[in-house]
């Protein structure tokens, strides 16, 4: 080390310090209240868990999930056909907001947003963790072929019979990530 400038040496020391050398993510440093609203919307995975139709128990106050979609889900990319007005279409569709976030009980324990509310890290699967949009499918999260029909399409009565425990449950292979 004699004979080096000590500046070259702290830059380098810099360099090889991951903490000081890289910022962190908007997620890791903003509170949901902070974040603009691309940054919000960036922490949909894409899943489609939420846009299932879910049944609350009256007298226990308990949700349930079904492997039916709102009539807006795109059953192929997971996504809402018409998001911009998905509220007038879809009269009970609920806005997210940090405020739902943290009080929602039937959001799915692997939405962004739940994780976020509850000071717990994005899963490793979440494409802005990965950098890919196919591993919230890979891990088995997203609901892409395991829709059984639309709202729509199914008889009122016939909704319970539907009850699924996987939508509000966390997959097994989305709790590691894979090995290479």
């Amino acid at each position: 080390m004699e004979g080096r400038e000590p500046w070259r040496l702290k830059v380098f020391w810099m360099v090889d310090d991951k903490r000081a050398d890289a910022k962190a993510p908007f997620w890791e440093q903003k509170t949901l209240e902070e974040m603009s609203s691309a940054e919000w919307e960036s922490l949909c995975d894409g899943c489609g868990r939420c846009c299932l139709v879910k049944l609350e128990d009256e007298d226990t106050g308990q949700y349930y999930a079904t492997d039916i979609a709102c009539q807006l889900l795109d059953k192929e990319s997971c996504r809402c056909r018409d998001y911009a007005n998905r509220q007038t279409v879809v009269s009970d569709c609920v806005r997210l907001t940090p405020v739902e976030a943290r009080t929602l009980g039937w959001l799915p324990p692997t939405c962004a947003y739940r994780l976020l509310a509850e000071d717990k890290p994005l899963a490793w699967w979440h494409p802005l963790v990965s950098g890919r949009a196919e591993t919230v499918i890979e891990a088995g999260v997203s609901v892409k072929g395991r829709v059984h029909c639309s709202e729509t399409e199914i008889a009122v009565e016939d909704v319970v019979d539907r009850i699924r425990q996987w939508p509000l449950a966390w997959p097994k292979k989305a709790k590691k990530p894979p090995t290479r």
